[in-house]
């Protein structure tokens, strides 16, 4: 008996050892991010991990906002990421809802191109768009033209399907008992339910358009129209090598551009697990 509970508390010490090396091994590039941005000096030596009060500072986010300008270009982000979000719920949740409760012509086509749209990559269709969006429409150096692409997200779709398909039937067949059409049952009955795939969908689709570089430098030429991740990679290659400390600048652009994922992610977590839905059907 003594040695099957030795057995299980070294089971337990060992799993919780490799639990926590995985945790320290995730979170070391982004320690690394934030310790190179703050030193004013480089130190690539493995002491240079530990931060030292002689050497530590702001300086190289002075540099890279002299730079740069992050305020306008942090503004460019974010109506390109939140103009994408917006628009992916918008399209999303009907197109979800339609595909999950709708019976219609086509349906497990329209499925199957859905799964055939994440599997290809955005660059066998960049070309394509960018005749499109560019010269069709007109649309370089303009905000619309950044958000198009990304304004339907088979990903989201996919997140709004699956949720209105786990909610229960009795929902809707007591809606439409009471005579209601399905834009009212969306509406009024699925929509006030859907809080947790949005957030979902909005943590998702907010990462992607945020942290995307090779459309924005593709279709903005005025620097004043660039995203941040455009800006500080235009930066690198240009300017950086001039700094005292072009590391420290680089990691100092990459910690302002990683913060509001991190922050959205930490204040967004809690909700990604939907509540029970069972409690709101009578028997």
């Amino acid at each position: 008996m003594r040695n099957s509970s030795t057995g299980r508390v070294l089971r337990r010490v060992v799993t919780y050892g490799f639990v926590t090396l995985g945790a320290l091994a995730s979170i070391f590039p982004l320690y690394y991010m934030v310790v190179g941005s703050l030193q004013l000096h480089a130190d690539s030596a493995f002491s240079g991990l530990i931060p030292r009060s002689g050497n530590i500072g702001l300086q190289n986010y002075r540099d890279v906002n002299k730079a740069i300008s992050l305020l306008p270009s942090l503004g460019n982000s974010a109506i390109f990421t939140l103009g994408t979000v917006v628009l992916t719920i918008v399209i999303g949740l009907p197109a979800g809802y339609a595909l999950a409760r709708l019976r219609f012509p086509g349906k497990p086509a329209v499925a199957g191109m859905l799964i055939l749209v994440l599997v290809l990559p955005f660059q066998v269709m960049m070309i394509p768009l960018y005749i499109l969006v560019v010269r069709d429409y007109g649309l370089a150096d303009n905000y619309i033209g950044m958000i198009l692409p990304f304004a339907v997200n088979a990903t989201a779709v996919l997140i709004f399907r699956q949720f209105f398909v786990s909610l229960p039937d009795e929902l809707f067949d007591a809606a439409h008992i009471d005579g209601a059409g399905e834009v009212r049952t969306l509406l009024l009955v699925a929509a006030p339910l859907t809080k947790p795939a949005i957030l979902t969908a909005s943590v998702i689709t907010f990462i992607g358009p945020w942290n995307e570089f090779l459309w924005p430098f593709l279709i903005t030429k005025q620097h004043s129209m660039q995203p941040l991740a455009v800006s500080l990679g235009e930066y690198v290659s240009t300017n950086a090598a001039t700094a005292t400390n072009p590391y420290g600048v680089i990691l100092a652009g990459a910690c302002v551009l990683a913060v509001p994922v991190i922050a959205l992610f930490l204040i967004a977590q809690r909700h990604f697990t939907s509540a029970a839905l069972g409690s709101g059907v009578k028997e």
